[in-house]
């Protein structure tokens, strides 16, 4: 049996680490908790996390420094590190991801909104979870060898980037991807766009198409549904 994810939260609000905790465990995270910048260092070299949750504002040590120092340790080069704070300064987003931290994320947020958006960096680390080079759903085919869609026969012209959206959402038929997560797959870190970019593109393939095979899923993302 596989072992299960683990992730350290680090915050000294417990409302906080308890309510994100909770809706961590019913996903089937293994999860620790720590009160302050000090504990979660504790705790990071004895729990061993894939992830890590800090709070920018603790006690004793910031989540700033608990990152630089966690990024100074060859245990944790793999591990992610997400940096939640009420600092919303481009300054600050900018120091922390500096510092090492994979994500930052401010307050306040929906702990839902927030399991997902750690369930998308896991995801980002795996390749889609399809081999196939052509894919075949009902009466559409999508066919990434020529970067071809048919559908009921006839074979719509898509531009790459419409075409590598509706595949990477046609290939885990029904999953909801984050829009952090298309912007990371289809158009790449390198590229800045922003999240009406996706907005347009989904557009283009639904008029093209002529039917209404992705699903937005308000404030989260989109998913391929037909």
């Amino acid at each position: 049996m596989e072992a299960p994810i683990k992730i350290l939260i680090a915050d000294d609000e417990p409302d906080i680490i308890e309510i994100i905790s909770f809706h961590l465990n019913k996903l089937g995270y293994e999860v620790a908790t720590a009160k302050d910048g000090s504990e979660a260092i504790e705790k990071a070299n004895s729990f061993a996390p894939d992830c890590i949750i800090l709070d920018v504002m603790m006690p004793k040590r910031t989540g700033f420094e608990v990152c630089e120092y966690l990024r100074t340790q060859k245990q944790f080069d793999k591990t992610l590190i997400v940096l939640l704070t009420a600092l919303n300064d481009e300054a600050s987003h900018i120091k922390g991801l500096e510092l090492g931290g994979d994500d930052f994320i401010s307050k306040p947020i929906s702990p839902k909104v927030l399991v997902s958006r750690i369930t998308a960096l896991f995801r980002r680390l795996q390749p889609i979870e399809s081999d196939k080079k052509v894919i075949t759903i009902n009466d559409l085919i999508i066919d990434i060898t020529q970067y071809k869609t048919v559908l009921k026969g006839v074979t719509h012209v898509l531009a790459k980037k419409e075409f590598e959206l509706l595949y990477l959402l046609a290939a885990q038929t029904g999953r909801v991807f984050l829009r952090g997560e298309i912007l990371s797959q289809v158009w790449g870190n390198d590229v800045i766009v922003g999240d009406r970019t996706i907005d347009v593109h989904v557009r283009k393939i639904r008029a093209k198409l002529g039917i209404d095979c992705i699903t937005t899923v308000k404030g989260v993302g989109y998913k391929f549904d037909y």
